[in-house]
């Protein structure tokens, strides 16, 4: 676990991704002269190409420690490289299988067991040696590649966008994934999230970068090393706020920074009240959070996420960093695309502290999706239900589980924080609209039923909806999509959360493998999908494949344990709990996870053994 003030930490900028953005395009002249896709084999080519021959890195003075964003991209050309990567359950060991298309014919090639062990990427799968200038090694690591990471065309006729998703799951209870480069584009390798800072003096490197010989093997790469110049600057967070605008780079020194994570930006959902998900740790305004500019979302002091930077990223990525108020607890995994050239308000912005919150323009550092428009009016005629496709919600057993206490709002308490997810397994998404009549505090909601060929064709009433005005939250809450409870070791309720309202959003990629899954959800921006106080209606929705994240970690939202005795106990987390949402199964809406509570009032623990194989909390 990281301390209070390793999450409370104030993140800044990086600049190398814009340069490698840019220069993505330098490599095209050098990968169009590839066989025509449609004459070779349909096995994808893939390659090794550096989008630049030399990278400035930067390390605060302040925060120092260097990340390694060296602009290397793997490329796929006659054909898309394609993963699918599932598990069973929490019982099985994740697999991999290599998705091979030829036309409508569909054949998979299964990876070695034990290769991947998680959702992150392939593990091991860059080798990165940098020397000095007087040619000693000074490093050497490998890291894990997201197929799914910044990525870019590299050649004019290559499809205008990707379909594959845009980043790799963090969520230690993701299900299903699938990890692809498009044909004729490149993916970053930089390992963003997932990468630990390097101890590197501020002076001139050179950096190899090889895919490890296992990948070679197993996808036929060629073994063609990049080599790329790499300048370490040390800068200072002062001197560039004290001058203001772009700031001046302070001189490179011979000393070697101390150890430290410097980051481009972390932080998450809320706990929607809470938000988040492995996807994105969310910080609750009012407790210590202080936030960089958009492009850089900082974490809840004390309840954050860690420090750690992402990969480029444009402003139309999925799971990302946030400002939305409880929707937590784990930073995103690196998203695809280059970063878009970053103005230099950003840039300014980013040296001082802004709101925390949700409001307009300012929710997500890297992502201000359109929330989907409800109906131009309520439904009329008679309610059905029809028989169609309807949602599945599901839930994941409870993660990011700590004991707090209750700060300056219920001081001398001891409380139990934790995240909860519910999500969609489909086939259907779960739509619901909101409507006010003019001066109504509630809005009216109501459950929304599609044939296959998208066309409404029936609703339902399913509850209300009401307006949250406290700062951080300020949106429409769904009343009674979730409820969270601590069991006692007989199963028997003991305390249950105060939280009983939501505001949906799709933060997490649980499960992209089910039927209809929505690789490309958009409803992920809380000031855009949730309304404002002065609206007249609300569509929220739940896509295919994706849940959606809650932290718990206030006084009224986290269970109150001050005097619980010592022992075993469960959190429950229950989806649909009034049945109010019509789902093609309300058997699997709940799910447990074992927590052991000891110490004593003041100083209580909390111990969370392994879910099965999944040993994390």
């Amino acid at each position: 676990m990281m301390t209070r003030s390793q999450q409370g930490r104030t993140h800044r900028l990086t600049r190398p991704s814009i340069a490698i953005a840019a220069a993505v395009a330098v490599t095209a002249g050098v990968v169009a002269a590839a066989p025509d896709a449609k004459t070779a084999e349909p096995t994808p080519k893939l390659g090794l190409v550096a989008a630049s021959t030399s990278v400035t890195l930067d390390s605060w003075k302040e925060d120092p420690g260097v990340y390694l964003d060296l602009g290397t991209y793997l490329t796929s050309e006659n054909g898309a490289f394609e993963l699918k990567v599932t598990r069973k359950s929490y019982k099985d060991p994740v697999v991999a299988q290599q998705i091979l298309r030829n036309g409508k014919k569909t054949t998979t090639k299964a990876l070695p067991a034990g290769l991947v062990k998680d959702f992150s990427g392939l593990p091991g799968f860059a080798k990165i040696a940098i020397t000095d200038a007087a040619g000693k090694t000074v490093l050497s690591k490998t890291e894990a590649f997201c197929p799914n990471n910044a990525s870019g065309r590299i050649r004019p006729d290559a499809p205008a966008n990707s379909k594959y998703p845009q980043s790799c799951p963090v969520n230690p209870f993701t299900l299903g994934s699938v990890w692809g480069v498009e044909n004729g584009w490149a993916s970053n390798t930089y390992a963003g999230y997932y990468s630990d800072p390097v101890q590197l003096a501020a002076g001139t490197y050179t950096a190899k970068i090889s895919v490890t010989k296992k990948y070679r093997d197993l996808f036929g790469i060629a073994n063609k090393p990049q080599t790329v110049k790499v300048v370490v600057r040390e800068r200072s967070w002062e001197s560039e706020g004290e001058g203001g605008g772009e700031g001046v780079a302070a001189e490179p020194r011979s000393a070697a920074p101390k150890s430290g994570a410097s980051a481009a930006s972390a932080s998450g959902h809320e706990g929607h009240e809470g938000h988040a998900g492995h996807g994105g740790h969310g910080g609750h305004a009012g407790h210590g959070q202080v936030a960089d500019a958009p492009a850089a979302a900082s974490a809840h002091a004390g309840h954050g996420a860690p420090a750690r930077p992402e990969a480029p990223v444009t402003r139309t990525t999925g799971a990302t960093p946030t400002f939305n108020v409880g929707h937590g607890p784990y930073p995103p995994a690196p998203p695809a695309l280059p970063w878009a050239l970053k103005k230099e308000s950003l840039q300014r912005q980013a040296f001082s502290a802004a709101k925390v919150g949700d409001r307009a323009g300012q929710t997500d550092g890297s992502r201000q999706a359109p929330g989907a428009k409800p109906n131009a009016k309520r439904p009329t005629g008679k309610a059905t239900v029809p028989d169609v496709p309807k949602p599945d919600l599901r839930s994941l057993p409870a993660y990011g589980i700590t004991v707090s206490d209750g700060y300056e709002d219920a001081p001398g308490k001891d409380y139990l924080a934790f995240s909860a997810n519910v999500w969609n397994a489909g086939p259907a998404k779960l739509v619901v609209d909101g409507f006010r009549s003019p001066g109504k505090e509630l809005m009216d909601a109501y459950q929304y039923f599609y044939d296959a060929d998208g066309k409404q064709v029936g609703y339902t009433p399913t509850g209300t909806m009401e307006w949250d005005p406290r700062p951080g939250h300020e949106h429409w809450h769904f009343t009674d999509f979730a409820s969270y409870r601590l069991l006692k070791a007989d199963q028997k309720e003991t305390v249950r959360s105060g939280k009983e309202a939501f505001c949906l959003a799709n933060t997490d990629a649980v499960d992209y493998t089910v039927k209809n899954a929505n690789w490309h959800p958009d409803n992920t921006d809380l000031s855009t999908a949730c309304g404002q106080e002065n609206s007249i209606s609300v569509r929220e929705v739940l896509d295919v494949g994706s849940g959606d994240t809650y932290t718990q970690d206030l006084p009224g939202q986290s269970f109150d344990i001050t005097d619980l005795p010592n022992g075993t106990y469960y959190i429950q987390v229950l989806a649909n709990p009034e049945n109010r949402l019509k789902e093609t199964n309300h058997n699997n809406n709940s799910a447990l996870r074992k927590v052991v509570l000891g110490g004593k009032k003041g100083a209580r623990t909390v111990k969370v053994p392994a879910h099965h194989l999944v040993d994390a909390n």
